[in-house]
């Protein structure tokens, strides 16, 4: 890696300690130095303040030392929940209800009416958005449509795969097959297989789908164990409580000695089981070893639509899940798409949705969200030499916040992202306020 060193002074790094600032220092792309400072450092001429930065060309051009003005910094945020081919589709796709069912459906149908260039241009768009608000690495689940048939279903893999060779050096994606839950035939078998010797990493489903749920999880579990490929599944996102194939999920998982190797996404019939049934279900899954991840914009936005009076949140038991010890990340799912018409890949956005459903506020909780969409994604996908630590790789946000509090509560338009040796993306807001002495801004007040 042939990278620029660095050298930061007066860096917050809350995930490490909270109400202190560091300096650090790093060459040939890895860190150095992490050391923590006794009180704030008066820079000098040769310190270049981060607020100055308004390109990343300033950045990769000169700056090597820079004063961070008690910003935070954030090892890259790990989204390990994404659809980037059905990102940006709703000018295509309408869902006049907002059901999930309708989104299903509508996109199944429009789906052979997208050329691969265009699921590219998708793909590539959401990535950099999401690379721009800090997230270096994505998990993204592929739709894999075998009913349009063979040339329709390889469609998207290759768009995929072609669109993450350009993306090579900027960030890192994962892609997950969803693999077809509807009466499987040899043929679309062989299919699936394809996909995954093309370089589809994991294998992912929605067994909840399926009219046999028992047999699509085994099935699942199979392949799994044949190919050496990690499972990442949708998981009981329904309003009936009667949806429990996590608990199927958790014993095959036990079957297989697949612990720590399985995901378990959306869970939203949790919400609507009873206190009971629920801590059956969320005690299984950590006997097991799941991992776990929640949707928590595209859930509220879907759930609950059948729902009078009082309607439900759709969420998963967040609190409970954490309480339990399972890993539980926090991600973006859908965007701009017939199943969530917003959303633009910024997980501190997510975060402070799961914070608004799951009552989390206290400066505890607020860091957890914060290891929501760093620390804990990065385990679940597996990143090595992950983290602010001396001899690991830089991979970094710095975020304009000068506190866990201030991160979530401003969310700020203010990042610089560093991955792969270069500063890859540089947002920043300008704001010019009227002096508080001008006759716009006291115009109607009385002065004494």
């Amino acid at each position: 890696m042939n990278a620029l060193p660095l050298h930061f002074i007066n860096a917050a790094l809350p995930l490490q300690e909270e109400d202190a600032l560091f300096e650090m220092a790093a060459l040939d792309g890895r860190w150095v130095t992490v050391r923590r400072q006794e009180s704030a450092i008066a820079p000098g001429e040769e310190w270049i303040p981060i607020s100055q930065m308004k390109t990343a060309g300033q950045l990769n051009g000169a700056a090597r030392r820079l004063d961070l003005e008690g910003n935070i910094l954030l090892p890259g945020l790990v989204d390990v929940h994404m659809h980037l081919d059905k990102a940006f589709s709703l000018g295509t796709v309408a869902n006049q209800s907002g059901t999930l069912e309708e989104a299903i459906r509508n996109y199944g149908a429009a789906v052979s009416g997208f050329s691969k260039e265009e699921i590219k241009r998708r793909i590539l768009k959401a990535a950099l958005l999401a690379l721009s608000f800090g997230t270096t690495t994505i998990r993204s689940h592929l739709d894999f449509h075998v009913k349009a048939g063979r040339e329709v279903a390889f469609r998207t893999i290759e768009a995929a795969l072609e669109a993450r060779e350009q993306l090579k050096g900027m960030l890192d994606i994962q892609y997950f097959l969803m693999c077809p839950y509807h009466s499987p035939s040899a043929e679309t078998e062989e299919w699936v297989a394809e996909a995954l010797r093309l370089g589809i990493d994991g294998i992912g489903g929605a067994p909840h789908l399926s009219e046999t749920p028992d047999e699509e999880i085994a099935r699942l579990f199979r392949l799994a164990e044949q190919t050496g490929k990690p499972l990442d599944l949708h998981t009981d996102e329904s309003d009936d409580p009667n949806k429990r194939t996590v608990l199927a999920i958790a014993e095959t998982t036990k079957q297989y000695g697949f612990r720590n190797q399985v995901t378990v996404d959306h869970l939203c019939s949790l919400s609507a089981m009873d206190e009971a049934a629920a801590e059956r279900a969320i005690e299984a899954m950590a006997d097991a070893g799941l991992n776990a991840v929640t949707l928590p914009a595209v859930n509220m936005y879907l759930q609950g639509r059948g729902d009078r009076g009082l309607v439900r949140r759709g969420t998963t038991r967040i609190k409970q899940i954490i309480g339990a010890g399972i890993p539980l990340a926090v991600a973006s799912d859908n965007i701009q798409d017939p199943f969530h018409p917003f959303g633009r890949g910024d997980l501190t956005q997510m975060a402070s949705i799961a914070a608004y459903a799951a009552h989390m506020g206290g400066k505890a909780e607020l860091r957890l969200l914060m290891r929501m969409i760093t620390e804990i994604p990065a385990q679940i996908v597996g990143l090595a030499e992950y983290g602010i630590r001396e001899g690991n790789v830089c991979d970094f946000v710095i975020m304009e916040a000068r506190s866990v509090d201030e991160w979530l509560a401003m969310q700020p338009a203010g990042r610089w992202v560093y991955k792969y040796g270069r500063w890859q993306s540089v947002t920043v807001q300008s704001v010019s306020w009227p002096s508080p002495r001008s006759a716009d801004a006291v115009r109607g007040v009385t002065k004494k």
